[in-house]
């Protein structure tokens, strides 16, 4: 999962939390991946390296980038044989063409997403392919509306806070045919998740609050939370388990030989 480019701080911590949210799910992207035996493959937004070294395991040679040093400083400690960069997705060039680019869980973090296409074509040799994974179109809609609604409630202006790009399955694939790039598979879909106990919610939102509560007081976070909470529950609550309103989006698209 990349880190966010305009990101106020990154806590490691809460990295981890939401990275295994996002490995599981990727595990299965790695089907569609196939890597093969001396295949070099890019993993864009590696985070902790785990899905990288998956693709190792299957015998490709596999380079990850991630815009956040310190994600990268963990891959490489529990990955030394493997090669990590910090990069920019955005900006990566390299010399020597890549059989494939894959990406889990991190390319809505990233707004710019024609600079991203352009780095992925230019990553490619032709004929290789571009497999991913990551939020859609409705993506915890219900949760965003929510919080919008309470933080204007208490005097909290909502533009500027969410830092997510979230694409419909047209829009993605309309502009990887612009980039170049054959569409040859794409899937919109829901993917509700479980929150975790009682406090799963308050949690989430603290996963986020850098983003969308870093000048919200104590006691108005307090009071926005227990509002989004009587919100959502009738969304989420699935008699006592309460399920996030995920959606995602996956993608195959080859980058056509010259």
């Amino acid at each position: 999962m990349m880190k966010f480019e305009s990101d106020r701080h990154w806590n490691s911590k809460v990295y981890d939390d939401k990275q295994a949210f996002a490995d599981k799910p990727g595990v299965g992207l790695l089907t569609l991946l196939q890597p093969r035996s001396g295949e070099r493959i890019l993993d864009v937004g590696c985070g902790n390296g785990n899905l990288t070294a998956e693709i190792a395991a299957a015998g490709a040679i596999p380079t990850g980038i991630d815009l956040s040093e310190e994600m990268v400083r963990q891959a490489r400690q529990k990955h030394p044989e493997l090669n990590f960069q910090v990069e920019n997705a955005c900006h990566y060039r390299i010399d020597v063409r890549f059989d494939a680019v894959f990406s889990n869980a991190a390319l809505h973090w990233i707004k710019d997403a024609s600079a991203v296409a352009s780095s992925i074509w230019l990553a490619l040799r032709d004929g290789g392919r571009f497999v991913a994974e990551f939020a859609g179109s409705g993506n915890v809609a219900v949760l965003t509306a929510a919080m919008e609604q309470e933080l204007e409630t208490h005097g909290y202006t909502w533009a500027g806070r969410n830092p997510w790009y979230f694409p419909t399955i047209g829009e993605y694939a309309s502009l990887l045919e612009q980039t170049g790039f054959r569409v040859k598979w794409a899937q919109h879909f829901d993917s509700p998740s479980p929150l975790k106990g009682e406090t799963g919610l308050r949690n989430w939102l603290d996963k986020f609050a850098d983003y969308f509560f870093p000048d919200v007081s104590p006691a108005d976070k307090a009071s926005i939370y227990s509002a989004i909470e009587a919100r959502v529950k009738p969304h989420f609550d699935r008699g006592g388990q309460w399920m996030i309103d995920t959606r995602r989006l996956r993608i195959i698209a080859i980058k056509p030989p010259a």
